[in-house]
């Protein structure tokens, strides 16, 4: 049984890169007729002149010729030549020799040009820019965009636990608030949440303690806040200043500002 899912899958890889193959394939000819159409409607290098179905089936023609040639040309030497310019650069150098021959035995046929060294040869200096041009376009189109690399800072909502043990020391008010910031007064706690300032008898220590799991920072010998409750982070004169939400300001000391550089304060 497995072997045959082996077998079935790698068939299907092998079927999606024929696809892959096919459609650029696809691409690559439509452009090329594209372009060859709208020289036919240009009639440049005197073309002009010639009858309008034996214009268009010329430049057509010669198109596509000189574009199939210079496709598998690309493939071959993309292998080598990773510098995108600089491979189309010799591309169009490479086909222009039988990308000559091909216009001139066109030319012949269908327009009853003579052949001959100095027809080819004068030949290959008109060659030449169309198919670099040529090239380029399908440069332009199949150019790969480069990646967009978006980078941001989530600060992840505290974990209900983390904080449990120290919000049984509020009030039922405010145990459900949402915290933002403990402050230490003599052996009293003012603690700020969304729902007001409380009072509360507990050493700062302890309080560390109990928000050790919880997602904050001790920013000052008196102070600690809650990470999602930071807005702005200045330093000035060697102290520094943090503005909390509803407008609440907090100090920083130089000897705890390492954890705001590591959370990209600073």
């Amino acid at each position: 049984m497995a072997p045959g899912v082996r077998e079935r899958d790698g068939m299907d890889g092998k079927g999606a890169e024929r696809l892959a193959v096919a459609r650029r394939w696809g691409i690559d000819l439509a452009m090329l007729v594209s372009i060859g159409l709208l020289l036919g409607f240009l009639g440049p290098f005197d073309s002009d002149g010639a009858p309008v179905v034996q214009r268009y089936l010329y430049w057509t023609m010669c198109l596509v010729g000189c574009g199939v040639i210079g496709v598998a040309a690309d493939d071959l030497l993309g292998r080598r030549v990773k510098t995108l310019w600089r491979r189309v650069a010799l591309v169009s150098v490479v086909v222009t020799p039988p990308g000559g021959l091909l216009v001139l035995a066109t030319q012949h046929l269908l327009m009853g040009q003579p052949f001959g060294w100095a027809v080819y040869l004068n030949l290959l200096w008109q060659v030449w820019p169309i198919v670099l041009a040529v090239m380029s376009v399908r440069a332009l189109v199949w150019r790969r965009q480069p990646a967009r690399i978006e980078t941001r800072t989530i600060i992840a909502a505290p974990l209900p636990e983390a904080e449990a043990i120290f919000r049984r020391r509020l009030s039922a008010r405010r145990r459900g608030a949402r915290l933002i910031a403990v402050e230490a007064h003599d052996h009293y706690l003012k603690v700020h949440t969304d729902a007001g300032e409380e009072l509360i008898t507990l050493r700062f220590a302890d309080a560390l303690d109990d928000l050790a799991q919880a997602h904050g920072w001790r920013v000052h010998r008196s102070w600690w806040v809650a990470a999602d409750a930071v807005e702005d982070v200045r330093w000035r004169r060697g102290a520094g200043e943090m503005r909390l939400v509803g407008d609440l300001k907090a100090p920083v000391s130089r000897t705890y500002m390492g954890v705001l550089k590591q959370a990209g304060w600073f």
